[in-house]
Formats: structure tokens, C-alpha cells, sequence
């Protein structure tokens, strides 16, 4: 079991106090609910947490949520954030109908300490100067890259159960929050994504992607299918070009295993970011 308030494993810090995830030294965006649960990971590190204890630690027994998407949600982010994989993990493995277990070293860690002696005036003066020069160089450079790197805007639609089994509904629904958190957490320098606005939650009948575009303000949108048998049904995701409506990539997974859907979405939503993010990419140098 893992103490203290910092924690190290591999490039990775965490402060258990205040729920900080760094690598090298950086900041790596992590929502409150995903950064507590893997607060208890940590904690635990080495041992099987269960789902029921996650949920107990994390939400408790007075709040009324949909539990099972909402950890699949939160292991999705954590994955995305360390760059882990649930087909080949390095630190959370997947422990089918019980729980989930931290499986990389993890160690107490402290920032070095600052040295007390203080520096003679003249090397103050001149850390000074090179100090001033270097935040002025930093805001250059950062309005230089903001100018020409605006971050593309695209939205993710609640992906459509086609199988005609009520039953994947929640699978389809934990596929779309898996693939909005491995866009934002994997590629959030390059990307703003939407996915909890109203307009993406209606159903395929009655989705209007001019009115995607024009409320939300965003230049692609993410439309996916569950389709086939339900056992192990076909998984189809668009990326759709706007105002133009335009297919710009379809990414496909056939013949896909339910055995352990938490992992199979996870996959699902790893292969979808790999494939769309560097059409992304082109697009957005073609037009700068």
C-alpha cells in the first residue's frame, strides 16, 4: 500500500492532497471524480480494488448516479492522462466483474529542497535580467504559437445503439463518454471537445449538423454506430467535416467482444482518437 501525499510511478507525481496529476513536472488535466479515484488506486496500490469499493470511496451511498458508466468514464480519463492501455496496461489492470488494481511501483516523493544560501548581487542582477528576458521571449513565443495553433473544435454525438437490443444502451453511451475523454485527455493541446451538450444527445432521426455547427461553434463532429448482433456487434465512427457535412474519415471495428465492456470501449475509443486526430491535424495545416 502506497502512503504519503506525493506519490511517484514512472514519469508521473501525485498529490493526494489536492488531486494533482504532473508528468515531468507538468500539469496533466484530470477531472475531480477521475483524479479521486485514482487517488484510492494509489492508496491501494498493488491490491484489487472493487468496483463497489470505488463506488462507496468516490460517490457514497447518498448519491444517485449511473455508477457503472460513471467508472467507466473516470478508468477511461486515467487511462488517456498516463497514456495506458487496457489490451497492454502499465498501471491500471482491469479485473473482469471485480475491480481494478495499480499495478506499477509506486513510491512516497518530495520536491527537492531550495538551496537557503542566498546568491551573491551581482549573479541576483544578472538570474534577474535573464529571468525578465525569458518571460518576455515565453509570452512571444506563446502569442506566436496561439496565432497559428488555434485548437480545432469538435463535437462527439451520442453514438447510435442500431442492434435493436435495448440492452447496449448503456454500452453506447459508455462508448461515447470513452471516446470524449480520450480526446480531451490524450490530445487537449490540439483539441476542444463538446460532448455534453443537449443538441448531441438527440436521436439520429432528428440531428441537424448545420445546428451542431452553428450553437456549438465547432468545425467536426464525431457520429458513431453500434450496429449488428448484440453479442458482438460492429462499431462504426464518422468524422464529419462542417458547415460542409463532408466525410473526412470512418473508423470500424467488427465482430467486437462484450466479454468485458469497459475494456472494450476503452480500445474502441483509443483506435478512434488514433485515426482521427492526424486527419485533424492535416486538415487544420491546410488551412494555415
Amino acid at each position: 500500500m502506497a502512503t504519503g501525499e506525493r506519490l511517484r510511478f514512472g514519469a508521473f507525481e501525485f498529490d493526494s492532497a489536492h488531486r494533482e496529476l504532473r508528468r515531468d513536472g507538468l500539469q496533466v488535466r484530470l477531472q475531480a471524480q477521475p483524479a479521486q479515484v485514482l487517488a484510492v488506486l494509489l492508496a491501494h496500490a498493488g491490491e484489487v480494488v472493487t468496483r463497489e469499493e470505488l463506488r462507496q470511496a468516490v460517490w457514497g451511498t447518498d448519491t444517485f448516479v449511473d455508477f457503472e458508466r460513471g467508472l467507466n468514464f473516470c478508468v477511461a480519463q486515467i487511462r488517456g492522462a498516463l497514456g495506458d492501455s487496457a489490451d497492454s496496461p502499465r498501471f491500471v489492470r482491469t479485473l473482469p466483474k471485480r475491480g481494478y488494481r495499480f499495478i506499477a511501483p509506486v513510491s512516497a516523493w518530495s520536491p527537492p529542497a531550495s538551496p537557503t544560501r542566498s546568491p551573491s548581487r551581482p549573479i541576483r542582477l544578472w538570474v534577474a535580467l535573464a529571468s525578465l528576458i525569458l518571460s518576455v521571449a515565453a509570452v512571444w513565443v506563446v502569442e506566436r504559437w496561439w496565432t497559428a495553433r488555434t485548437p480545432e473544435r469538435i463535437a462527439v454525438a451520442r453514438f447510435d445503439n442500431e442492434t435493436g437490443d435495448p440492452g447496449l444502451d448503456r454500452f453506447a453511451d459508455g462508448l461515447t463518454d470513452s471516446v470524449v475523454a480520450e480526446l480531451t485527455t490524450a490530445h487537449a493541446r490540439h483539441l476542444d471537445v463538446i460532448g455534453n451538450a443537449a443538441i448531441l444527445r438527440v436521436p439520429r432521426g432528428r440531428r441537424d449538423l448545420l445546428a451542431i455547427a452553428s450553437s456549438l461553434k465547432v468545425r467536426y463532429v464525431v457520429l458513431g454506430q453500434v450496429q449488428g448482433d448484440a453479442a458482438h456487434p460492429r462499431i462504426l465512427a464518422h468524422l464529419i467535416r462542417l458547415p460542409e457535412q463532408t466525410h473526412v474519415w470512418v473508423t470500424r471495428r467488427d465482430n467486437l467482444s462484450l466479454a468485458d465492456p469497459a475494456r472494450a470501449q476503452s480500445e474502441t475509443a483509443a483506435r478512434i482518437a488514433s485515426e482521427f486526430v492526424p486527419r485533424l491535424a492535416s486538415s487544420a495545416a491546410l488551412r494555415n
